[in-house]
C-alpha cells in the first residue's frame, strides 16, 4: 500500500532525508505535502521533483516567492505558521513527518492527531513542552505516534514497537558527547558558534546542533522517552558514546542488557518509521563491526554540561515546567547564535528561567501557551 506523506520541514536535515527514503520507494510513498521555512531554492527543486498538491512556507519575507512557487507548479499555498495546520487540513494524508524545530511543531501536530494521521514524530520539543496533553490525544484518537530519533527508533525497535513491560529495569540512551566532550566550564568561556555547530559524528541543523554541544538535546530526548514508552524519567539513563554506532539499550530486570546498533545515517530510522511496519532491503551496506574496532562509553560530565540535569529536574517537576525549559532553551540558542550571549549563558539563562517560573499544571494547551510565553520574554530580557 502506497502511503501518502506530508513532510513538515522538508528542507531540513531530516526533511531532505526523508525524501531521499520517498524517492527510493516510490511504490510505498507518495508525497503529498511540503513545507519549508524560507529555503525557497531547496524547497522549488523538491517541488519540481516530487510534485506535492499543496505547499507551505512559514517564513514571512519568503511566502510570495512561495506563492509563486505553487502556482508555477499548480499546488495549493498555505503561507505562514498557520498555514502548516491549514495545509494538514486541507491535504489528504496518512502520515505526517514532524521534522519542524521548536516549539511552531505543536499546533499542526495536535490538529494532525485530530484528523486520525500517523505522526513520524522528529521534533522532540514537541513532546517535551506538551507531551502529556499529546500523548493523551493520540489515545484518544487511536493515533500511532512512530519515532523518528535515532535513539528513539531504536527504542522502538528493541521493544517490538510496544511500551516497556515489567520486565524492564531501565532504558539506556547514548549520547556522542558533542564537540565539547572532555572539556570542563573553565574551558568554554571562549566556544564560538561557528565551533559549536560543528557535531563530530552527525550532520544536523543550527538550533540542534548547539542543543547537542550543550547536552539539551539528550535532555530533551530524555523526557521525550518517557512520554514515548511510558516510563518513569528516573527509569531513563544516558551514557556518552563517542563512536554513536550503539543508539539504545534496554536493561531488563534479571540483568540482560539488549543494544540496537546501526550506521550513523538517519536514512535508516526514517526509512523504518515511514515504511512501517514493513522492513525492505535499502543500499546501504551491511554494518562492518570490525571496522568499529573499539566501542567506548562513559558517564556524561553533569558539572560541565548542566543542561542535562535541568531537563531530568524539569521533568520531575512536570506541570509547565518543561514547557519553560523548552521556550528558555529555544531563545537562548537564538541568542548564542546571534553573538549576543557566550556559550556558557545558555545554562545560566535556562536555569534562571526554571528558578522564577512559577508553575502551572499544564493540563490545557493554553497553561502550555502561557509558560511558552513567559519565558521566552523572560530569557529575551
Amino acid at each position: 500500500m502506497k502511503k501518502r506523506l506530508i513532510i513538515l520541514g522538508s528542507t531540513g536535515s531530516i526533511g531532505t532525508k526523508a525524501l531521499e527514503v520517498a524517492a527510493d520507494f516510490p511504490e510505498r510513498i507518495e508525497v503529498v505535502g511540503l513545507s519549508a521555512h524560507g529555503s525557497i531554492k531547496l524547497l522549488s527543486e523538491q517541488v519540481a521533483r516530487f510534485k506535492p498538491q499543496s505547499i507551505c512556507v512559514s517564513r514571512t519575507d519568503a511566502i510570495l516567492a512561495g506563492a509563486n512557487l505553487a502556482q508555477t507548479n499548480g499546488a495549493a499555498f498555505f503561507p505562514g505558521n498557520a498555514g502548516l495546520v491549514q495545509m494538514i487540513e486541507q491535504t489528504e494524508a496518512d502520515i505526517v513527518l514532524v521534522a519542524t524545530v521548536g516549539f511552531v511543531g505543536l499546533l499542526p501536530t495536535l490538529r494532525a492527531i485530530d484528523l486520525g494521521r500517523t505522526i513520524a514524530l522528529a521534533n522532540k520539543e514537541v513532546l517535551v513542552m506538551a507531551g502529556n496533553l499529546v500523548m493523551a490525544h493520540a489515545r484518544e484518537r487511536g493515533v500511532d505516534i512512530l519515532p523518528v530519533d535515532s535513539e528513539h527508533n531504536a527504542v522502538f525497535q528493541c521493544l517490538g514497537g510496544k511500551h516497556c513491560s515489567k520486565e524492564v529495569r531501565s532504558l539506556i540512551l547514548t549520547a556522542s558527547g558533542g564537540p565539547f566532550r572532555g572539556l570542563r566550564q573553565s574551558q568554554m568561556d571562549s566556544i564560538t558558534p561557528a565551533q559549536a555547530l560543528k557535531h563530530p559524528t552527525w550532520n544536523m541543523g543550527r538550533k540542534i546542533s548547539i542543543d547537542s554541544a550543550t547536552l539539551m538535546n539528550k535532555g530533551f530526548e530524555v523526557i521525550e522517552a518517557a512520554h514515548l514508552f511510558e516510563v518513569p524519567v528516573d527509569m531513563i539513563r544516558v551514557v556518552v558514546h563517542p563512536q554513536s554506532a550503539v543508539h539504545f539499550m534496554v536493561e531488563y530486570i534479571d540483568g540482560s542488557v539488549m543494544a540496537h546498533l546501526g550506521i550513523t545515517d538517519m536514512y535508516l530510522p526514517i526509512q523504518n518509521v515511514l515504511l512501517h511496519p514493513v522492513r525492505l532491503p535499502n543500499r546501504f551496506p551491511s554494518m562492518n563491526l570490525a571496522d568499529l574496532a573499539t566501542l567506548t562509553f562513559e558517564a556524561p560530565d553533569h558539572a560541565s554540561f548542566p543542561c542535562l540535569d535541568y531537563a531530568y529536574e524539569s521533568a520531575r517537576r512536570g506541570g509547565t515546567y518543561p514547557a519553560v525549559l523548552n521556550a528558555a532553551n529555544e531563545i537562548a540558542v537564538e541568542r548564542f547564535l546571534n553573538g549576543e550571549i557566550s556559550f556558557l549563558d545558555i545554562p545560566r539563562l535556562i536555569g534562571a528561567a526554571l528558578e522564577n517560573h512559577s508553575a502551572g499544571s499544564a493540563n490545557s494547551l493554553d497553561e502550555i501557551l502561557e509558560a511558552d510565553r513567559w519565558a521566552r520574554e523572560y530569557v529575551s530580557r
